[in-house]
């Protein structure tokens, strides 16, 4: 089963005659619902890149059908990305259950050459429409404000994945030292990607030992505090959809772990977003105010938005280019400012020349 759930990142399937279906589904996910259970239709439904999706209907014993989405991946990585999400869809729906369809199972497929790992969540039929910013601020600062770490600190408890990458999100009581963490993690992976630019790891190791611990440090200096809060962590408005029923915004396909709140929204700077537009940070902020130092406010979303251009890269090695140099831009302006080289010892600036640029279709500052 598992190598038939594979042929659907590439190649058509002939559907089995006993059921509606051109997605394989086999008893693993059968026994996630009562005995007597029958499967009605599981058919392809959306668009993943490194995933197999579906809508799946079935049967209950007692005649009742009902629609669900299933999500398929393959191998180890498949298995720390439906794990991943599992988890951090139901902490996500523990938190605020009106903003996330329920999740209800993670698994593996049974048998078949290569392994297949599968994510199974409620199925709400949604518009992909650019998201209304006043509700779907109000919800993700709900979600902010009311979500409380079970270990009081920043991180979470399993590996959860923004797209196919895994990130680094090991419980620390410091959100300085969580946010290194994640930071040097996607860097090393951006290297093993896309190759070694000497000029972005300096200015890497800069942000690393002097940027983020004065920036980010101060959050939790001179008596200041800040709450670890439950974030989305892949935010984008491919991630989010409004229900055609009710109105009501959804997310969905998340890397969520406990962060400073406004991590969430750097990833609203990056280019690559129609989020970019900054009409949900403003009202976002209406919602959830700045942290202390309030001033710097700008300079940490600039630095949270180092994070999501990295990870970017990695998982989209086509246009890493782009997108790492606007890395190298964000922290050399973040450099010139909180830890300056000396004249003259700095790696250089980029050129015009030398820059690459997102294709129309990505690059939602030209809309």
């Amino acid at each position: 089963m598992s190598t038939v759930v594979s042929t659907l990142w590439d190649t058509p399937l002939d559907p089995p005659q006993t059921i509606n279906t051109d997605f394989p589904v086999d008893d693993s996910i059968l026994a996630e619902f009562p005995p007597g259970t029958r499967i009605v239709s599981a058919n392809r439904f959306g668009a993943s890149a490194w995933t197999a999706t579906a809508r799946l209907t079935i049967e209950l014993p007692d005649g009742g059908q009902k629609p669900y989405f299933l999500k398929c991946a393959l191998g180890s990585t498949g298995q720390v990305m439906m794990e991943g999400e599992f988890n951090a869809m139901s902490e996500l729906f523990k938190a605020l259950p009106t903003f996330v369809p329920k999740p209800y199972a993670w698994g593996k497929y049974d048998g078949g050459d290569s392994e297949t790992y599968f994510f199974l969540s409620e199925f709400i039929d949604m518009s992909d429409r650019v998201p209304e910013p006043n509700q779907l601020c109000r919800k993700l600062a709900q979600l902010h404000w009311d979500s409380v770490s079970p270990t009081g600190k920043f991180g979470f408890h399993v590996t959860t994945c923004q797209g196919k990458t895994p990130q680094n999100v090991q419980w620390e009581t410091s959100w300085a030292v969580c946010f290194s963490n994640l930071l040097t993690h996607v860097l090393g992976l951006d290297k093993e990607t896309n190759g070694t630019w000497e000029d972005l790891s300096i200015l890497s190791q800069r942000i690393l030992d002097f940027v983020i611990p004065r920036l980010i440090g101060a959050l939790e200096k001179d008596g200041r505090t800040i709450k670890p809060c439950l974030i989305h962590a892949d935010l984008w408005e491919g991630n989010t959809g409004t229900s055609f029923e009710t109105g009501e915004i959804y997310i969905f396909d998340s890397a969520a772990f406990y962060a400073h709140n406004e991590m969430e929204i750097g990833d609203w700077r990056c280019h690559y977003n129609k989020i970019h537009n900054k009409v949900y940070t403003r009202t976002y902020l209406r919602h959830f105010a700045p942290s202390e130092p309030r001033e710097e406010w700008d300079d940490r979303n600039r630095m949270y938005s180092i994070y999501y251009n990295v990870i970017y890269s990695v998982n989209h090695k086509n246009q890493g280019t782009a997108v790492r140099q606007n890395a190298y831009d964000d922290m050399y302006y973040l450099v010139d400012k909180y830890a300056p080289f000396e004249d003259g010892a700095g790696p250089p600036r980029l050129t015009q020349s030398e820059r690459a640029s997102l294709s129309d279709e990505r690059d939602h500052t030209r809309s």
